[in-house]
């Protein structure tokens, strides 16, 4: 049965973490990663500093390769870096084990990785696979998916309800934004990296279920 697992590693331990050393009020959010045969090249938001700032930031660590500005939305810039897949680490791991990685969001505390596979067996490998490359990472949530949530991603949370209700009513989706989203999180007592897994999350079931409905 598929199943989806959450894990953390420190900051310092992921090679985009490197950022932090320079810019520690940045927040990152992996986009999505693109195997080849020499490289891994993930795709990834940037929150939180000026975009010459961020891609000079990048640039220092001895195995980014290239990196390149894609876009920018208000406040948060798109990214492209290629670096050899020796320094990839958890990357390395989930395009060897072919786990997908459904979103990986850091800050200069600690990077939070969601993962999917289609057999709990899968998520087993992958950690088999970062403890051979020594990396410590701390498993946090692990459950098997229902066929609803697989079709649909199933219904809100309460928290994530409660996120997209108060991001609504405060205007954070007006263009431009009324309300940030430190601000959401202080109104919720909870950090940003948590208010943004809401919204991020909650928007993709409102999505997935108002799709799935159209097509039925």
């Amino acid at each position: 049965m598929a199943t989806e697992a959450t894990f953390t590693i420190p900051a310092d331990q992921f090679p985009l973490g490197t950022v932090f050393e320079q810019l520690p009020g940045v927040t990152v959010r992996l986009e999505r990663i693109v195997p080849s045969t020499d490289v891994v090249i993930p795709y990834f938001w940037v929150r939180g500093s000026h975009s010459d700032d961020v891609v000079a930031a990048f640039s220092d660590h001895p195995g980014v390769q290239d990196i390149e500005l894609i876009d920018s939305v208000e406040d948060e810039y798109l990214l492209r870096a290629e670096w050899a897949a020796d320094y990839a680490g958890v990357l390395s791991a989930l395009t060897e084990t072919g786990v997908p990685l459904i979103e990986a969001i850091g800050t200069d505390t600690e990077w939070t990785f969601e993962i999917r596979g289609d057999e709990r067996s899968d998520i087993a490998g992958f950690q088999r696979r970062c403890r051979e490359h020594d990396i410590p990472i701390t498993l946090t949530a692990l459950h098997a998916l229902t066929p609803v949530e697989t079709a649909s991603e199933s219904a809100l949370t309460e928290e994530q309800q409660e996120a997209l209700v108060l991001a609504y009513e405060c205007g954070y989706f007006n263009s431009p934004r009324e309300v940030t989203m430190d601000e959401l999180g202080d109104e919720l007592g909870i950090s940003q990296q948590a208010i943004a897994s809401r919204l991020r999350r909650g928007t993709r079931r409102v999505l997935g279920n108002t799709l799935s409905a159209l097509d039925a």
